[in-house]
């Protein structure tokens, strides 16, 4: 019996649809959530959220938010949310080495360090993410 699971960023609705299973990266490590699990409410830290439904698994790029488990439903509310297929991964690599310049800068008038490790830490995630779908869709 699967369970329903929605993704919610501020900006959109990034998942909806009934699932065997979801992984998230809780605050605390990750955390697996299977139909009739105990209610629950949890922090989110930065990390890949899985999907498993039918022999297929999908993977998010997840940055941040709220968990909350209810008995008919599991809501993910994150501040970003980013398909593994939707990843652009020259785009995240781009990312990396500007928050990385940034960074590298570090004492220029302005700069921003603590959103350039921010950004670091997504761009990272999101190469990650992306990478391990494509070696994975390599082999299957």
């Amino acid at each position: 019996m699967p369970i329903q699971l929605e993704i919610v960023t501020p900006e959109r609705l990034a998942f909806s649809d009934q699932v065997d299973s979801v992984v998230v990266p809780g605050a605390e490590g990750e955390l697996g959530v299977l139909p009739h699990h105990a209610p629950l409410v949890s922090t989110l830290g930065v990390g890949e959220l899985r999907i498993r439904k039918g022999g297929s698994e999908e993977s998010f790029a997840i940055v941040g938010g709220f968990l909350q488990v209810r008995p008919d439903k599991v809501v993910v509310m994150a501040e970003t949310a980013d398909l593994a297929a939707e990843i652009d991964l020259e785009r995240a690599e781009e990312a990396r080495r500007e928050a990385e310049r940034t960074l590298e800068g570090g004492y220029e008038e302005g700069a921003d360090l603590a959103a350039a490790r921010a950004a670091l830490q997504q761009a990272l995630l999101r190469i990650r993410v992306a990478e391990r779908r494509r070696r994975e869709g390599r082999r299957g």
